[in-house]
């Protein structure tokens, strides 16, 4: 067991703030965090900037961190390029925040690798954003699937988003599960319960899963199992692979 604390900053999407708290909480290490706002995984590019100046300020702080950890997945290519000059890097191998949720690739592709477009949702999503569980702006709930849907509201507008989705997507009008991924940490909030109401007004099977914490306390412990979490050394970047073994690689 390591008796001297580390010093570690943590930049995270704001669809993690419960359990990176929790996590920060108990853990021997000092860290200084801050969080990204779910909606920025819309504009892919645009979040990869902000990651970068984030991860920028973080090696030019003054402080001597011992790692910078990054609490995403690839999210749409937005962590592909990203690179530390003075610090390491340290990231989970997950495509996504389903992975990270559930604690691991092997849970992940057991529940989803048939239908990786199914929508899910998490106490994160519910509370921070507006994408897999929202209220249309009439009162009635929706049940939706994500970044990419995202774009095409934010680009054609609500209605013209959903017939261009279910044009490009027919497959998705024909898988109606809806899933909740819950964690014993946050299960008192109520938030499955809730989601899964919404669900059945959308005429949605509601799946409940059982998350796990492992990834997101393993990552801020400082516990890096190579298999699990790429360590990029400064002046390295991250470059994505997009298997179901590394995910993501250190590119020189």
């Amino acid at each position: 067991m390591r008796l001297i604390a580390m010093l570690l900053k943590l930049i995270a999407c704001n669809v993690f703030v419960r359990e990176a708290c929790w996590c920060i909480a108990q853990s021997p290490n000092v860290i200084d965090v801050e969080f990204t706002e779910l909606g920025e995984h819309a504009r892919p590019q645009a979040l990869r900037e902000l990651i970068q100046s984030r991860i920028d300020a973080a090696d030019a702080c003054g402080k001597t961190y011992d790692a910078i950890l990054l609490l995403y997945g690839l999210c749409g290519n937005a962590t592909v390029g990203l690179r530390a000059r003075r610090t390491q890097l340290v990231m989970p191998r997950a495509h996504d925040c389903g992975t990270i949720l559930l604690g691991s690739r092997q849970k992940y592709l057991e529940h989803f690798a048939d239908a990786p477009s199914t929508p899910f949702s998490s106490c994160g999503y519910i509370e921070r954003g507006q994408y897999f569980l929202r209220t249309a702006d009439d009162g009635t709930s929706e049940v939706i699937v994500a970044d990419a849907y995202q774009q095409l509201v934010a680009r054609y507008g609500q209605e013209d988003a959903r017939f261009i989705w279910e044009q490009m997507h027919p497959e998705h009008g024909a898988n109606r599960r809806a899933v909740f991924i819950e964690l014993p940490q946050t299960q008192h909030l109520g938030h499955a319960s809730r989601f899964a109401q919404k669900a059945a007004d959308e005429g949605r099977q509601y799946v409940h899963l059982q998350g796990d914490i492992r990834l997101i306390r393993n990552l801020i412990d400082g516990q890096w199992d190579p298999k699990e979490y790429l360590i990029v050394p400064p002046n390295h970047t991250i470059e994505g692979v997009y298997d179901h073994e590394q995910v993501v690689r250190v590119r020189p």
